[in-house]
C-alpha cells in the first residue's frame, strides 16, 4: 500500500497540544488507518516548533512505527535543487522539495499538509499533482 506523506504542519499539530489544529490531527489519526511516510528533514523541522515534551513524544511515536522516515541521500540533492529552482517563485524550503523527491520516488501523491498554497502549485514527474488531504 502506498503511504500518505506527512508534512511538518501535521506533525506539529499532532504533538503541540495547544496548536489550533491539534484536535483535528488526533481525530484524523484516530479515524484513518493507513501507512504514513515523511522525509527525515520533516522531523527536524517539526522539532524546531515543539517543546521538549513534544519532541520526545514525536520521536517516541516514530520509534513505535507511527510514520516511516525516509532518509534523503546525497544522490537526491540534484533533484531537490532542481525542484527549488523550478519553483523559486514559491520560496520552497528543503523539506518541501524533499517531499516532492519522496513522492516521485515512492509514487505517493496524497499528503497531509497544513499550508496548502505551495503544494497546490507543485508538480511531480509527468505533471502529476499532489492530492491534498482535507484533515482539518
Amino acid at each position: 500500500m502506498t503511504p500518505i506523506l506527512v508534512d511538518t504542519g501535521f506533525l506539529v499539530a499532532l504533538f503541540r497540544p495547544k496548536d489550533r489544529l491539534a484536535e483535528a490531527a488526533a481525530r484524523y489519526l484516530r479515524d484513518h488507518r493507513h501507512p504514513l511516510a515523511t522525509a527525515g528533514a520533516t522531523v527536524v523541522e517539526a522539532c524546531f516548533f515543539l517543546d521538549a515534551r513534544g519532541k520526545a513524544d514525536l520521536l517516541g511515536w516514530i520509534s513505535r512505527g507511527g510514520v516511516a522516515i525516509a532518509d534523503v541521500p546525497v544522490a537526491a540533492y540534484p533533484a531537490i535543487a532542481h525542484t527549488l529552482r523550478t519553483f523559486a517563485d514559491r520560496d520552497l524550503d528543503f523539506v518541501d522539495a524533499a517531499l516532492v523527491w519522496l513522492a516521485n520516488e515512492t509514487g505517493a501523491r496524497r499528503i497531509l499538509i497544513a499550508d496548502r498554497s505551495d503544494f497546490d502549485a507543485l508538480r511531480l514527474k509527468g505533471g502529476r499533482r499532489f492530492e491534498l488531504i482535507d484533515w482539518f
